[in-house]
């Protein structure tokens, strides 16, 4: 029987552990949720400076191996993959501790770093080969955007010609702190779909306010692709949704959304054609946090094994978003 892999988290908090009750979400929802789910991975400990959730984490995924720190939980356990579910500014730190345990792989949240310096060594630790660095951009691992990603590179549409993104995610936080948390994510699946990542952007509206919108138009470094993101407050909604315009067809994407249209003979006006709405798959379950951590178990047993999302996959669409709200 195939050796176990062993997983530690550090940082016991909601996407570590406590997401996983959250009654409404896709289950897996956590680093310890999908670790759990995954055949032939243990859960074999976790850290946290917070007793509270340690005591939390122990009973609910009857762990008892829990630390107040990173360090002594590595050398005790030494483990295959390091879950990092920390603050963005110990992320470097937690995997250079990991590198020289000699643990293998490390799964980082996004965003990879706080600066673009730390999230540049990060990806350096991972091109060099002294770890392999997995960032947890979750929906590259999501069935929605894969299927998504496959008609772009299929053409059945045609040419993907320009792509339009949404993002609200509350009431009253600045456009800026909305950028930072969430639009890494944006930034990264839309690099997924059109194959490559976002450059040269201009903003119009003022990010530092916690209401209005902002636009930021932008470009596919690889294909010149036109981009327009809208960043917006005061809504009491959240969204995060995905527009693409293709040569024959559009695709919309996004949180409980998708939707495929079609170029056919106008119904509306003689002579002309319109985009009609094609009966598009459902998603019970996407299985993001599943095949993220799939993908992690894969690169422990194949070291030159390429990850789905790995660090500088992360590290690129850190760059873009600071170059957005540097001050």
């Amino acid at each position: 029987m195939p050796k176990k892999i062993r997983c530690a988290i550090v940082g016991l908090g909601r996407i570590g552990s406590m997401l996983e009750d959250d009654r409404l979400r896709e289950k897996p929802c956590t680093h310890a949720g999908a670790i759990a789910a995954v055949s032939g991975c243990v859960l074999a400990g976790g850290a946290d400076t917070n007793p509270e959730r340690r005591a939390l984490f122990a009973k609910r995924w009857n762990c008892p191996a829990v630390y107040s720190g990173a360090a002594r939980m590595l050398e005790t356990l030494k483990p295959d993959i390091l879950h990092i579910a920390t603050h963005p500014d110990s992320h470097l730190y937690y995997a250079r501790l990991a590198a020289s345990c000699g643990v293998p792989v490390v799964v980082c949240e996004k965003p990879l770093a706080d600066s673009l310096a730390a999230a540049r060594a990060l990806a350096e630790l991972h091109r060099q080969g002294k770890i392999t660095v997995i960032t947890n951009h979750e929906r590259r691992y999501s069935a929605d955007y894969i299927l998504a990603r496959s008609r772009v590179t299929s053409g059945r549409y045609g040419r993907l010609l320009s792509l339009a993104a949404k993002l609200y995610f509350g009431r009253t936080r600045r456009l800026k702190e909305q950028l930072i948390h969430d639009g890494t994510h944006l930034a990264d699946i839309i690099a997924f779909l059109a194959g490559g990542y976002l450059e040269k952007p201009e903003v119009r509206g003022n990010l530092n306010k916690k209401a209005g919108t902002a636009f930021i138009t932008a470009r596919i470094r690889e294909s010149g692709i036109p981009v327009c993101i809208e960043s917006g407050a005061e809504r009491e909604y959240l969204a995060f949704e995905l527009d693409l315009a293709f040569s024959r067809g559009r695709i919309r994407i996004g949180n409980g959304l998708y939707e495929e249209y079609e170029s056919r003979e106008s119904p509306y006006y003689e002579g002309f054609r319109s985009l009609i709405k094609r009966k598009s798959p459902a998603f019970a379950a996407t299985g993001y946090f599943l095949s993220m951590m799939k993908d992690a178990a894969a690169c422990v047993r194949d070291p030159k094994r390429i990850p789905v999302s790995g660090a500088p996959d992360g590290y690129e669409a850190l760059r873009f978003i600071l170059s957005l709200v540097k001050d």
